[in-house]
């Protein structure tokens, strides 16, 4: 069709015609399904997907019938091998990504000191929504930066129907340092369809993502452009630092933060030191623009497009890199908005393992059968396993109240011990991770939390389960996240 012919190599002037911006929104909407569907989110689950996840519960609810304690240990047994493999994956990428080399440093004086005319052009993308309150808070981050202004192009993503967020941008003058893009309303009402949308009037070499409520490193687009002249020649993508400014408004957010920091500071940089794909964030990732453009930009129908991409990045022999500089966001201090934000997190690993593996023989030519592996229990495990804990809390629970033999019987010594390791190690493990990432904030404040960290596992399986069962009744719906709510 010709509306959809349009490249994303084709940058369109602010005052594109109807007719461009009605093109550029098709491209947005449908630019990945078009050129790759298999590596389309549109489709939750295809229909092999399907076949084999209906025979897997058939078989074993046959199972049940005819050889019950066979299933129950072969599922504990399934169950606890997960979660083994997974925490000692997790401790390896920990250990790799603790060392000083793993993530890169550029000091304030080596990004001022860059000549200005090897800086890049850069373009920064804002999309927003419903996001009034934040919108002067976020324009003032904007305005911070250290960067030439004839280099900088700064796009603020708008729905065009987002009426109070286009007037709240306007009073706080926004044409002093962004200009509105307004996003025609269609579905999916997605953050990377904006993003999509807003690449087709960005004109810099390098694009990068933040979120409304972002307060970033004033210098943060020059170490850019440092790391990369330091970084191996197929890195096209740096992924700064996120942490959270409101650790102490909370319970909820000093947990929060306490994972930001060891995700950010430790487990992303091991990551990427394992050649593994790098899940990146949600904003702070920094991107050459013409290789994101090559790879079909974000998948519009993944609700964590950001880790979709992350995978694609790899798949296609790029590499990415973790910088040490600090995007600061605002953490969710509302139990009932955080459940929102993670279940679709969640949803979003799923979403992107089920993509992935519609084509499994391609992904371990591409990047290894370990990186692959390891893709699998970094995506799908992540969710499964916070679901299946409130399966195993509920075991436990029963075994302590009434010591049922059911449960005896599920757990054989060559299941049993394993469990007893995942259960002392590995809760040990994850306790020993996050005091250090406790340390690491330099908040003595932090260690109640870590020692009430249990609590937010709860709510973590909580959030699983809810994005699990949207997986299947609402696979490509954005929960919206409020913002602008910290004391």
């Amino acid at each position: 069709m010709m509306e959809q012919d349009l490249s994303y190599r084709e940058i369109l002037p602010l005052n594109a015609s109807e007719e461009k911006k009605k093109a550029a929104l098709i491209d947005a909407i449908e630019g990945l399904r078009v050129r790759d569907p298999l590596l389309s989110a549109s489709i939750a689950f295809t229909r092999g997907q399907k076949v084999a996840f209906i025979a897997v519960v058939v078989g074993f609810i046959l199972m049940l019938i005819f050889a019950r304690q066979a299933a129950l240990i072969g599922l504990s047994a399934t169950c606890t091998f997960m979660y083994l493999i997974t925490l000692l994956d997790r401790f390896i990428m920990f250990s790799r990504g603790i060392r000083a080399e793993s993530i890169i440093q550029v000091s304030d004086e080596d990004a001022l000191a860059f000549p200005e005319d090897k800086l890049k052009t850069y373009t920064v993308l804002v999309p927003a929504y419903g996001e009034p309150e934040v919108i002067a808070q976020l324009l003032a981050s904007m305005h911070a930066f250290d960067y030439p202004k004839h280099l900088l192009q700064v796009l603020l993503m708008l729905e065009e129907d987002d009426l109070p967020t286009i007037a709240a941008a306007e009073a706080a003058g926004v044409d002093q340092v962004a200009t509105i893009i307004k996003v025609p309303p269609a579905q999916p009402r997605t953050k990377p369809k904006a993003c999509n949308y807003g690449l087709h009037f960005a004109t810099g070499e390098i694009v990068t993502i933040f979120d409304a409520e972002d307060m970033p490193d004033p210098l943060q687009l020059r170490r850019v452009v440092v790391a990369f002249e330091r970084s191996a020649s197929n890195t096209v993508c740096v992924q700064s630092r996120l942490s959270y400014r409101n650790a102490r408004q909370n319970l909820l957010t000093a947990w929060f933060t306490i994972e930001y920091d060891v995700w950010f500071n430790f487990l992303l940089p091991g990551v990427m030191r394992m050649n593994a794909p790098v899940p990146l964030g949600g904003t702070s990732n920094h991107l050459l623009t013409g290789v994101l453009k090559d790879l079909g930009a974000w998948d519009p129908f993944n609700v964590t497009e950001d880790a979709d991409l992350g995978v694609r990045i790899a798949a296609k022999g790029y590499s990415t890199a973790v910088l040490d500089s600090v995007t600061w966001e605002e953490a969710n201090s509302d139990t009932i908005n955080w459940l929102r934000q993670r279940s679709r997190w969640y949803k979003g690993y799923l979403q992107t393992w089920l993509v992935y593996m519609r084509r499994p023989k391609w992904l371990v030519q591409e990047l290894g059968i370990i990186p692959a592996v390891r893709f699998t229990f970094l995506m799908a495990g992540t969710p499964i396993i916070a679901v299946l804990n409130l399966l195993f809390w509920y075991l436990s629970l029963t075994w302590i109240l009434g010591q049922p033999g059911t449960i005896e019987q599920m757990f054989p010594p060559a299941v049993y011990y394993p469990a007893l390791v995942c259960l002392v190690v590995g809760n040990a493990a994850t306790i020993f991770m996050n005091l250090i990432g406790c340390r690491e904030g330099r908040d003595p404040l932090l260690l109640i939390a870590v020692l009430t960290f249990p609590l937010y596992w709860l709510l973590m399986s909580i959030a699983a389960l809810k994005g699990t069962w949207q997986l299947i009744t609402r696979p490509s719906y954005w929960e919206k996240t409020a913002h602008g709510l910290e004391a």
